[in-house]
């Protein structure tokens, strides 16, 4: 099977669950692609989409939970939104890429790849079969107006989040949000410290803002920066991720019983290490903390997505919500002292987070390709749909 991967960089979160697919299907043999469509028209416009989004979330915030609004009140509206219009730009370009390169099927965690993809069958184009991944919890502004094949949502408990806008209850598939594979192999805590260089006696909290470090990570820094440092037994490491800025601003600090990594790929290694993560929430990323098992805080969400992320785990016993306050983050160090809780906590994440969500999805994308084939071909059970 040839597959086609389309994503966009505006975050970490859909280029880590596309490559994670994209693992999925060359383990099982098959033959994979991962694009940024946007760079058919031209590198630059790939690099500008990316670089407005990260900078909003990096920046402000607040306005782009503003946006968020905006696109949530633009969904009432009887007509499509500009996001669509936009993307139906690119058709032309996809158009000639497709009747260059075969694919079977074509698979999208981001948005505005399936925006094209539905522009494409407005015009009377046939492309391959799609299968949408959502990377949050929640149906996100302007999903309802695509038209896949198939959707692949994080939980049968959300599956109202998007028959309520107006899918089709039939293409829902509940598979999960996928992660890579390292993020579930069993590797033990003592382990992960011993490979990374970590003290086996001490207790660890991991900080992350995401692969951008955006929102307001840096106020909760610095706040459990000075709660852990009256802590003998405790310290803090810190992944910068690509913000270079705010790396050399803390390295320059030299903060007491503070580690500050920039950009790492051996994200699971450090959650297996540690005893506590605090980060935003991040669809993504707090789907590879359940996977991993490790107790999860959340901090400095980006209002929008990561808002109703935060609550879907908070509300469930699968993490934390803090403010980014001292007097808010003591939570964390009381999660960190309570092993009763934290127990708790892991037996949550790991009765409802699936931590195979990437071979199921490969497993939809065998049968869908195979359907494209022989209408008569019999689903699998593993990827039935949520009506079934």
């Amino acid at each position: 099977m040839d597959a086609l991967i389309l994503s966009c960089g505006t975050g970490g979160g859909h280029d880590a669950a596309g490559s994670a697919v994209a693992e999925e299907l060359t383990n099982h043999g098959h033959h994979a692609v991962m694009l940024n469509p946007y760079t058919l028209q031209s590198e630059q416009l790939a690099e500008k989409i990316n670089h407005i989004y990260i900078s909003a979330a990096r920046k402000a915030p607040l306005m782009f939970g503003a946006v968020y609004r905006a696109g949530q009140l633009y969904r009432q509206m009887p007509f499509r939104s500009p996001v669509y219009f936009l993307n139906r730009l690119m058709t032309s370009v996809m158009k000639e890429y497709l009747a260059q390169n075969h694919f079977d099927i074509i698979i999208t965690p981001h948005l505005f790849p399936a925006e094209i993809i539905t522009a494409m069958k407005h015009k009377g184009l046939c492309p391959p079969k799609t299968i949408f991944i959502a990377t949050d919890y929640t149906c996100i502004p302007f999903t309802e107006e695509t038209e896949c094949d198939a959707y692949v949502i994080p939980s049968a408990g959300l599956a109202e989040s998007f028959t309520g806008r107006g899918l089709p209850a039939g293409k829902l598939y509940p598979l999960g949000i996928p992660v890579r594979r390292c993020f579930s192999q069993g590797e033990s805590r003592s382990e992960a410290r011993t490979r990374l260089g970590l003290d086996p006696d001490r207790k660890y909290i991991l900080a992350a803002g995401g692969s951008m470090g955006g929102g307001e990570i840096k106020k909760a820094i610095y706040a459990l920066a000075d709660l852990t440092a009256g802590r003998a037994d405790t310290e803090l490491i810190i992944i910068c991720g690509s913000n270079r800025q705010l790396y050399d601003e803390l390295k320059a600090l030299s903060l007491p019983k503070v580690t500050v990594i920039g950009f790492t790929t051996d994200m699971a290694g450090y959650m297996k290490a540690a005893d506590l993560f605090v980060s935003k929430p991040g669809g993504l990323s707090s789907t590879e903390a359940a996977v991993c098992g490790v107790p999860l805080v959340h901090v400095a969400e980006i209002p929008g997505c990561e808002t109703f992320n935060a609550q879907y785990f908070s509300s469930r016993g699968m993490s934390r919500l803090c403010s980014t306050s001292g007097s808010g983050l003591q939570a964390a160090l009381e999660l960190l002292d309570d092993p009763l809780a934290r127990d708790e906590m892991l037996k949550s994440q790991k009765a409802l987070v699936p931590e195979n969500a990437a071979a199921q999805i490969c497993a939809l994308a065998e049968y869908m390709a195979m359907l494209q084939e022989d209408g008569n071909v019999s689903i699998p059970e593993i990827v039935r749909p949520a009506t079934s």
